[in-house]
């Protein structure tokens, strides 16, 4: 498969890269390292008429601690570059689980934070070729009118399938973006929309700058755990971040479960209500597997089935809860 024509622009500034994003509008999209955005419309999934290339603002590329604690991290840095931080691996592990699990070496020195949080959802009669699309009459999320993994509604139910994302959530952290209008802040979860067409509450002409994760969730101990098929790259078709904070004699203090590869959005588990305040417990574990359950809702998306990935996630949650409160990281 080739690639479409397209114009490429390469600015050195977030100021020339915000202009070129409002003077060419809905023609116009972004790319940093591509490993997304490449195969997608090798697959005529995205045809923009101009690319705007992000590699040049080493603005937006950092891994820094600020004075109050907590850590910015550009939208620009690699998934290896986090990863490798020694900072991300003492004060965040759940995140460094999750940035080391990304695809395969190659890819994650390409590919950005960024990136990855702006992925598009994926789903098996939308990551195919034209041909293959065209044959089923396209569906809801490209060109089509009708959800093929759920032909009697009118709602897209493609998955959310990064790895930083569900970390991040459970860390508590904040989206920074910059448009035409300025520079805003939002939680990661109100940056998610549940929505496989929509994906991000991200306005026209808006880039994502970079992320802030607040000083309260350094040092808590955290576990990321990730179903794929092929070990060596595949996307997570359910994925499990949990973090908690505990006393001296293991008691819960506050703890947080979030998934990904199963809805629209990364989401997070009413976990802290089930174990806040409490000690080990085989049960407590299975009660916010459970929840997990009922939160994530895996369907017909992927080549795996949906009750072995409720399955999984069951099992994934049990192992992350007993791992992070038991052994910690």
């Amino acid at each position: 498969m080739t690639l479409p024509d397209f114009e490429l622009l390469r600015p050195t500034s977030l100021e020339e890269a915000l202009a070129a994003l409002e003077r060419c509008g809905p023609d116009a999209q972004v790319i940093a390292g591509g490993t997304d955005l490449i195969p997608s419309m090798k697959q005529r999934l995205f045809t923009p008429r101009v690319l705007v290339d992000l590699k040049r603002l080493r603005e937006l590329d950092y891994i820094c601690s600020e004075e109050d604690g907590g850590l910015g991290i550009g939208a620009l840095t690699k998934i290896s570059a986090l990863a490798e931080s020694p900072v991300v691996v003492e004060r965040f592990p759940v995140l460094h689980e999750a940035a080391k699990t990304v695809a395969s070496p190659l890819l994650r020195n390409l590919g950005t934070l960024g990136g990855n949080l702006c992925l598009d959802t994926r789903c098996l009669y939308y990551n195919q070729s034209e041909f293959w699309r065209a044959s089923l009459g396209y569906c809801l999320k490209k060109d089509g009118t009708r959800c093929h993994v759920a032909p009697g509604g009118q709602f897209c139910w493609a998955a959310f399938s990064g790895d930083t994302a569900p970390a991040l959530l459970a860390l508590d952290a904040r989206v920074q973006l910059a448009g035409p209008r300025g520079a805003r802040e939002l939680s990661l979860a109100e940056f998610y929309v549940n929505d496989g067409v929509v994906r991000v509450a991200k306005a026209p002409g808006e880039l994502v700058t970079g992320i802030r994760i607040p000083a309260a969730s350094a040092g808590w101990c955290g576990v990321y755990k990730k179903y794929r098929i092929r070990q060596s790259i595949d996307y997570p078709l359910a994925g499990v971040a949990a973090v908690m904070r505990k006393t001296t004699d293991g008691t819960c203090l506050e703890a947080r479960v979030a998934l990904t590869g199963v809805n629209p959005a990364p989401k997070l588990v009413n976990a802290a209500v089930l174990l806040r305040g409490r000690r080990y417990d085989a049960t407590l574990a299975e009660e916010v597997a459970h929840e997990a359950i009922r939160t994530g809702k895996p369907l017909r998306t992927s080549a795996s089935t949906p009750e072995y990935r409720r399955h999984i996630l069951r099992v994934f949650v049990r192992r992350a809860i007993e791992q992070v409160w038991r052994n910690g990281h």
